[in-house]
């Protein structure tokens, strides 16, 4: 049994990143052999801000001192369990939306995601979940995502944060551009969703 973390970052009912959601977790769900853990981080109300107390010592079990969010905790060790994740949210200004960041610095802490302390001076992961796929939307071209911005979605995932918890297979998918795009691209994307989860666990 492989188990899927599958977590939306979208603040509107009915834009295209929920529709990405429904399909990966609709898929998922339907293979033999998969479990699969669905957050709408916006729906379930998730707080994003890092409290002063959770930048304090965290104990052996990854648990920080003080900590009594029970929502975090759920988050805690849920993602520990994870065998792959699906990150799914639109590239607003190169970044994730606020509350996907915040899940990032207040879910994937040290004890839980990573440790510290290694001889080369290097974090270890300790996330058991080999592979990610993250699935963004934007309405930037992708010539001028490469030329002028280099792409910061792709470094942030790539190189910044999946592989410092021990994700080593990094799957991205973009969704471009959006605003304009017909029915028929938009299902012909919700497949290309499908098919890229499904590879997840194949």
């Amino acid at each position: 049994m492989k188990r899927i973390g599958v977590y939306l970052a979208h603040p509107r009912a009915g834009s295209f990143n929920h529709a990405l959601f429904d399909a990966v977790v609709d898929e998922l769900r339907e293979r033999r052999g998969c479990e699969v853990v669905a957050h709408d981080l916006y729906a379930e109300g998730f707080a994003p801000l890092l409290t002063a107390e959770e930048t304090g010592t965290v104990t052996e079990h990854g648990r920080q001192q003080g900590a009594g969010d029970p929502q975090l905790a759920l988050h805690r060790a849920e993602v520990a369990t994870l065998d792959a994740l699906v990150l799914v949210h639109p590239n607003w200004w190169g970044m994730p939306p606020a509350v996907l960041t915040g899940w990032v610095q207040r879910v994937l802490v040290p004890g839980v995601a990573y440790k510290l302390g290694t001889a080369d001076g290097e974090p270890v992961g300790l996330l058991r979940a080999g592979r990610a796929l993250v699935l963004n939307t934007s309405d930037t071209p992708e010539a001028r995502e490469q030329e002028e911005f280099g792409d910061p979605l792709q470094r942030i995932w790539a190189a910044c944060v999946l592989p410092y918890v021990g994700v080593t297979d990094v799957r991205r998918r973009v969704f471009r551009t959006v605003t304009d795009s017909s029915d028929d691209t938009r299902a012909q994307w919700l497949r290309q969703a499908r098919q890229e989860a499904a590879a997840l666990i194949g």
